[in-house]
């Protein structure tokens, strides 16, 4: 998640859950959004759900540790209690740039000596690879699952997307998964674009749609997991789910 003057995307997120650690600005434009358009409702369970599945399936195939980056605030079964649950030695690291994201996961990782919370962007991801509390706990030369759930599609092309993957993506060692949700324009129609740019308004800053094709390229050199890039509830669901906003692509990617 990036940090913005105002309102805050980690802080929307928190709210559109059910969360509290959130402020009125948020509450304002969580709410400006929600009553704009159906989806708006749906997204945040759809990619939090897409996360518990995403690490439920990386813990089946071995991985030990993690890097959520724009982890947005701590919610309910967040990737270290994933992890810890299959293996206490399992090692998370959350990084986000909204200090206040930051703040609320190093108070829930104090006592927790194989996770931590870093300030980070994104855009600079190799600062954020060689950040020391990064390093002390992730080992890049064995298997890593890199998380980029709901934070590409704030990453505008000017800012390099391709880049930031790569980063991470060249860093990862063979055995390691990059697993990515985020906001697809497929079956967007104009209605839905003129919705979403009210929504953008309401916000007060820039989100990113992109083709699914545009998604796709992310996973440059990766092996695509079955079901591939798909709509975020379609990819290997583990319960019933409510019809896909249509407005969110997920897949996971391993790294041969």
């Amino acid at each position: 998640m990036l940090d913005h003057p105002g309102a805050a995307s980690a802080r929307i997120y928190d709210y559109s859950l059910g969360g509290k650690d959130n402020y009125g600005a948020d509450r304002h434009a969580a709410m400006a959004a929600l009553a704009a358009h159906r989806a708006a409702r749906l997204l945040p369970r759809e990619n939090r759900k897409f996360m518990r599945r995403a690490v439920r399936y990386l813990l089946d195939a071995g991985v030990r540790q993690f890097i959520d980056v724009g982890c947005g605030l701590p919610g309910k079964g967040n990737v270290h209690e994933l992890a810890h649950r299959a293996d206490p030695d399992s090692r998370t690291v959350y990084v986000d740039n909204d200090p206040v994201a930051v703040v609320h996961y190093q108070a829930l990782l104090h006592a927790v000596p194989t996770a931590a919370a870093v300030r980070g962007d994104a855009r600079r991801a190799a600062d954020v690879l060689a950040d020391p509390d990064v390093t002390a706990l992730i080992d890049l030369d064995r298997p890593v699952g890199v998380l980029m759930i709901a934070m590409l599609d704030q990453i505008p092309e000017a800012d390099d997307p391709d880049g930031v993957v790569r980063t991470f993506r060249d860093a990862m060692a063979p055995g390691s998964h990059l697993a990515i949700c985020d906001l697809a324009s497929d079956r967007l129609t104009p209605a839905d674009f003129d919705k979403h740019e009210k929504i953008v308004e309401l916000l007060g800053f820039p989100v990113e749609f992109r083709p699914a094709s545009r998604l796709g390229g992310f996973f440059d050199g990766l092996d695509l997991v079955d079901p591939g890039l798909v709509p975020a509830p379609e990819w290997r669901p583990d319960r019933p789910y409510d019809p896909p906003s249509g407005w969110l692509m997920a897949g996971v990617g391993r790294k041969p």
